[in-house]
């Protein structure tokens, strides 16, 4: 092996963002995932740009924010007032949205920009506690509306080269993504379907016995996992997850493994 071989500088995280604009507004089923992101942000240090994996956001292709000044998109509805209060100005970065667009085509995936579309809560939520100056240039990235698992790992492995620059990718979605469960649970049920899944997730995600072709095989059929579908009955919270791991085809560290609105949800960094 050629140990004179620098590491890559770019982070890759993937990591539940909550329920809506809850970790904002001090709710207390939000207290855990606040405080690890408050204490993860130190050790990510200074990203030059931040580009974000969003479970809000699906397209037909492949879509880029491409905006030098996004606004925000309060895509939810029925919170207080200061929900749609909430400012996050971080600056858009058009050139590296046209980066990226050339990354994917070039890999034969269709990749379009926006100019228009503004950052959504998936972007704003975390990244105001993770990075609340809003001084770091951002862009979102979108799902495909197809959902399927392979297609987003093939989105990771076309942005493979953007990890040898100093930015931080952040898949910003929930490794539990059941309203009804959320709804119909109390914090202190057992939840063993949460718990079956999240246990296949962690392994799936970290256990260096497994080959990147073993690991790949199990996320593209995640649905064959224990409590799959009860746990996502629709996917798009799990998909970025799937961009991370193709970036870096490798096990991940388990950052946090806790209690979110109830339900256990996981968190990873490569």
């Amino acid at each position: 092996m050629n140990t004179n071989i620098p590491s890559p500088l770019g982070k890759v995280l993937f990591i539940p963002h909550g329920g809506g604009p809850l970790p904002l507004l001090h709710d207390p089923g939000h207290h855990d995932m606040v405080d690890f992101l408050k204490h993860l942000a130190p050790t990510l240090g200074q990203p030059e740009a931040i580009i974000v994996i969003s479970a809000h956001w699906e397209e037909e292709i492949v879509t880029l924010t491409s905006g030098e000044h996004p606004d925000l998109i309060y895509d939810y509805s029925g919170f207080s007032e200061a929900a749609y209060h909430i400012r996050y100005p971080a600056p858009g970065h058009p050139r590296l949205a046209e980066t990226i667009q050339h990354l994917l085509q070039d890999a034969g995936i269709p990749a379009r920009l926006d100019n228009r579309r503004g950052f959504d809560h998936g972007m704003f939520v975390p990244l105001k506690i993770l990075f609340p100056k809003a001084n770091i240039p951002c862009i979102q990235i979108s799902l495909l509306k197809h959902l399927d698992a392979a297609a987003h790992i093939a989105i990771g492995k076309a942005l493979a080269a953007l990890r040898q620059e100093k930015m931080l990718i952040l898949g910003s979605g929930f490794s539990f993504h059941n309203l009804r469960a959320f709804f119909s649970s109390t914090v202190s049920t057992p939840d063993e379907k949460n718990e079956a899944f999240e246990q296949w997730l962690i392994e799936t995600c970290t256990a260096p016995e497994l080959s990147a072709e073993a690991r790949e095989n199990r996320l593209v059929n995640w649905q064959q996992a224990p409590a799959a579908r009860y746990s996502h009955p629709r996917e798009e919270h799990l998909l970025p997850l799937h961009v991370c791991y193709g970036l870096v085809q490798s096990c991940a560290k388990l950052v946090f493994s806790g209690k979110v609105a109830g339900k256990r949800a996981s968190a990873f960094l490569w």
